[in-house]
């Protein structure tokens, strides 16, 4: 076998170093070339975290047992040989950044697994990285250099748990300094300034919206096959928004990272919301603040969590799956309710109906006395869409739901007089819509969860406001989003934030926070990441919103809904890597493709199939995750 050179760059040795000359033959493995080479350096160090990047194939030779033959590796190839792990700035959705070692040789879904373990996050596969965006930010960091905290020596454990001490990872409890990381994790930011938020990025429109989500780092491959560099800086934010067992006992850092993010998309009109729910979110995010410099910030068990099936279910992150009591007798459910069809020409109005609930389907009849024969419609809401359209200072109570139909969805308002009638009606649209009925023994808890939401929802005039309003401590502006700077002085705004303070002011600090996120989700936009697409057969970019159970077609021009399709009623979904086109078949021969136009198709295919994925998680398997299945539903022809 004939005996030939090898150039090695050494990145130890330094930029300016020479590439070192090891003579090799085909078959010799990269275990060998690996040990010639350190003996060649003549350093004495652990060199065990080392191995061999390729530039010009951008990959890594991780099989050292394979030979240079099986590698293809000739006299030309150029072989980099580097650490592993390299020190990576990471911004956190609290908008606190850390330089900490992540791995650059596995995939980015094991990179973010190392640091949700050093950080202490569970359910890692909720997040990912994404790429900063470069625009509108740097005038501000010429500004102001902002702070950093160095946890790269700290040792990246293989345990999937961490070991605690005194409720957080061992080696957060090494020292003082370590300690007060620890805690800024997992407690709250203070309110940005006015100034700050106005300096932000803010997305103007969806399209915007679409270019930040085509920034999502691909999962299946690592960080330096993706652009990222040693010291570079990208975000860690969570991707997928189907939050499985949320905890506070074990998710402080989780908890308080989804709490900022949150806020953050509120703030930045991420998404959309009422003047009203805005106020309510100020509301919360003052008290919140507030109650986390008296309370320790770190949130513990309090009496909303004792139950944590009844937790899960306020947080809606319950899996649909549960068995019901359905041996109960169910409670009756019927009344005078009013309907609307938009965009139907026979029902341009609110009509009203007697409608009956029964299983998980409604009726509606022309009167109650009419109600013994034939309806003259039965809606059945199981894996229908429910959303909230309330005001309740209007005394606005409507229900709307999207039903699946066919052709995609089709959208249905129902009005109900008072709010008594309208929490009994969610309550049994939002069971309806999971397959459940009225005998579980959910439904009573879910009227409470609707009244306490609307009880937020009221002003009270109540005389604790004035009280409060000379309150310093309040800035109105650095709690609602920069469009009401200009709407409203802060003098204007603060009554009406502490007006809606008083129905929050009792809540404890882990409540408050979950009521944050409760309502946050309850916002019809939750969830959606937007992409441009080209239909096949169309001749203009429309927007593809991808949800945690749905797939939205939306004309870029009006911003309306076209059509809705829900993963249920998905058969299968293909990409076609040549033409980098995805095609979804859906029951009742639904065919639809499309092309991206601001992004890869492996994003789409893989939000897509890492959706898929979360819904396949139980709390048996809880424990473990599945690598190998998300590869397999998200990674596409790669993974094969």
């Amino acid at each position: 076998m004939a005996v030939w050179d090898l150039s090695v760059t050494v990145e130890d040795l330094g930029p300016d170093a020479l590439p070192i000359t090891v003579s090799v033959t085909s078959d010799l493995h990269v275990g060998g070339v690996i040990l010639k080479l350190v003996e060649k350096t003549q350093i004495k160090r652990d060199w065990s975290d080392h191995a061999f990047w390729w530039e010009q194939k951008q990959c890594w030779l991780l099989r050292t047992a394979w030979t240079l033959e099986k590698y293809e590796i000739h006299a030309d190839a150029k072989l980099l040989f580097m650490q592993q792990h390299k020190p990576l700035y990471v911004c956190l959705p609290s908008g606190v950044t850390l330089r900490l070692r992540a791995c650059f040789s596995s995939s980015v879904f094991k990179a973010v697994m190392g640091i949700c373990r050093m950080l202490n996050i569970r359910h890692p596969e909720e997040l990912s990285l994404l790429r900063p965006i470069e625009h509108k930010k740097k005038k501000k960091d010429k500004g102001s250099a902002e702070e950093v905290y160095d946890l790269t020596e700290v040792p990246l454990s293989s345990d999937s748990k961490p070991c605690l001490y005194n409720g957080m990872p061992a080696h957060f409890a090494d020292s003082p300094q370590m300690e007060s990381v620890y805690k800024m994790l997992s407690g709250i930011q203070p309110p940005p300034s006015p100034e700050t938020l106005a300096k932000l990025y803010r997305p103007a429109s969806v399209v915007d919206k679409a270019h930040i989500h085509s920034r999502w780092l691909d999962s299946s491959r690592c960080l330096l096959q993706q652009g990222i560099q040693e010291n570079d800086k990208v975000c860690l934010r969570f991707k997928y928004f189907a939050f499985y067992e949320i905890d506070p006992k074990y998710d402080a850092v989780r908890l308080t990272q989804l709490y900022e993010q949150a806020r953050w998309a509120i703030l930045l009109e991420d998404i959309d919301c009422t003047e009203e729910e805005m106020m309510l979110f100020g509301a919360l995010q003052y008290h919140i603040s507030k109650v986390s410099l008296s309370e320790p910030q770190t949130p513990v068990s309090s009496a909303a969590m004792d139950d944590l099936d009844s937790a899960l279910q306020f947080l809606e992150v319950k899996m649909e799956g549960e068995s019901s009591s359905d041996n109960l007798t169910a409670p009756d459910l019927n009344d005078y309710l009013k309907i609307f069809r938009p965009k139907k020409l026979t029902l341009n109005k609110y009509k009203q109906f007697w409608f009956k609930f029964q299983d998980t389907s409604i009726s509606y009849f022309k009167s109650k006395e009419e109600s013994i024969g034939e309806p003259i419609q039965q809606i059945n809401l199981k894996g229908c869409e429910v959303a909230p359209d309330v005001n309740v200072a209007a005394q606005k109570f409507l229900i709307r739901l999207l039903v699946p139909a066919p052709e995609g969805m089709n959208e249905i308002y129902l009005r109900c007089e008072n709010e008594q009638q309208y929490a009994q009606w969610m309550a049994a649209c939002r069971l309806g819509s999971k397959g459940k009925t009225l005998a579980d023994n959910s439904y009573q808890s879910e009227i409470q969860s609707i009244r306490s939401f609307l009880a937020m929802q009221k002003s009270s005039s109540n005389s604790q406001g004035n009280a409060h309003a000379n309150d310093e401590s309040i800035n109105a502006h650095s709690l609602v989003s920069p469009r009401y700077h200009k709407k409203y002085k802060t003098k204007q705004l603060t009554p009406r934030i502490l007006d809606a303070y008083q129905n929050v002011a009792q809540l404890s600090f882990t409540d408050a926070i979950l009521r944050y996120l409760q309502i946050w989700q309850a916002l019809p936009d939750f969830g959606i990441s937007y992409m441009v697409v080209r239909f096949k057969g169309s001749r203009k970019d429309e927007v593809l919103g991808i949800a945690p159970n749905r797939l939205i077609r939306i004309d870029l021009s009006v911003g309306d809904v076209v059509k809705t399709w829900r993963y249920n009623n998905m058969k299968q979904w293909n990409v076609n890597w040549d033409i980098r086109q995805v095609a979804i078949e859906f029951e009742g021969n639904i065919n639809i493709a499309f092309s991206c136009v601001t992004t890869d198709c492996k994003v789409v295919h893989e939000f897509i199939g890492g959706y898929i994925f979360m819904s396949t998680r139980s709390r048996e398997k809880s424990n473990t995750l599945n690598e190998e299945l998300f590869h397999k539903l998200t990674g596409g022809h790669e993974a094969l």
